[in-house]
């Protein structure tokens, strides 16, 4: 993709962005193992929980001074393959910071190694654990919100649908930044030739297929099961308000929209916010751009209307 196309603050750092080989399991095995040496950005008037006793791998992000008992359950991206919640410390922590709320964020295991259901599972039993905690936490279970980046946004999705099926506690919303949500995008090899700046549909099919097992975009009897593709979910009734925020650059961009077309026409609250010129996860690699700061606050102000 040609360097004219994105937003000019953002050039320097997506030249910057490094190539990488995810079909290489040295390459997985390295960038896994160097994710727990990354030093921990703490924000001010945060304290940040981990290695909690019990807890399934989480990491709990509370303000000093809580005002609200609404909470945020955020998960991690990395295309399904990689990635920690460490990663979003700065994220998650300044989330907590400026909506006063507690910030706990998943951790699940990744493919190829752990496919699906795995990660999902994982992600349930993070959820689970938060309304087990909620007293402690100073949380209200009914007020808890589910959101994620990336291949975490897609899980987030999936889990919005699976606890919608199970009619127990539901989230009050999702917030979804460039959710990774159908693995036919991968399928279509048209899109390989663009060269997607920071994830490629390369990438992207190697993540999905490393999380179905199989080739993504199967169809009839082959299709994945139920909530491992969320934009393969035909009823989206019922759901909970989403925010999906994307750049116009990013490959996730058409299938998110067409995810948001697709809750509204199901009667679900749902607000689509395109960023010009901006790549996949640009609010995460160039934070303190001016294109990612005004995305930070569009995404803050409209979870604000559910924590408040």
């Amino acid at each position: 993709m040609e360097l004219s196309r994105i937003a000019p603050d953002l050039r320097g750092p997506v030249r910057r962005m490094p190539t990488m080989p995810l079909e290489s399991a040295w390459f997985r095995r390295l960038t896994r193992l160097a994710l727990p040496l990354m030093r921990s950005v703490t924000s001010p008037g945060v304290v940040t929980e981990q290695a909690i006793p019990g807890a399934p791998g989480v990491r709990v992000h509370r303000p000093e001074q809580a005002r609200s008992r609404a909470a945020l359950l955020w998960i991690h991206g990395g295309g399904l393959v990689l990635g920690a919640a460490r990663q979003d410390d700065r994220f998650c922590g300044g989330t907590a910071a400026e909506l006063g709320i507690v910030v706990v964020a998943a951790d699940y295991r990744l493919a190829p190694e752990f496919p699906f259901p795995t990660p999902l599972d994982d992600c349930h039993r993070a959820w689970t654990w938060l309304l087990r905690n909620a007293a402690r936490l100073g949380v209200d279970p009914g007020r808890v919100i589910v959101g994620g980046q990336s291949a975490g946004g897609g899980l987030a999705a999936a889990l919005a649908q699976r606890l919608h099926d199970e009619d127990g506690v539901q989230p009050i919303a999702q917030w979804l930044f460039c959710p990774m949500l159908d693995d036919r995008t991968a399928a279509r090899r048209d899109l390989d030739e663009i060269g997607h700046r920071v994830w490629n549909n390369r990438h992207n099919r190697y993540g999905w297929g490393a999380y179905l097992g199989s080739e993504p975009g199967a169809t009839g009897t082959e299709e994945p099961p139920a909530h491992a593709v969320p934009a393969r979910r035909d009823d989206l009734t019922g759901l909970p308000p989403a925010w999906i925020g994307v750049g116009d650059v990013d490959l996730f961009h058409d299938e998110d929209r067409a995810y948001a077309e697709r809750l509204r026409a199901a009667g679900v609250p749902a607000t689509f916010h395109a960023v010009p010129g901006a790549p996949h996860g640009f609010e995460a690699w160039a934070p303190d751009t001016t294109t990612s700061r005004d995305f930070m606050h569009a995404g803050r102000q409209w979870l604000s209307g559910f924590t408040g």
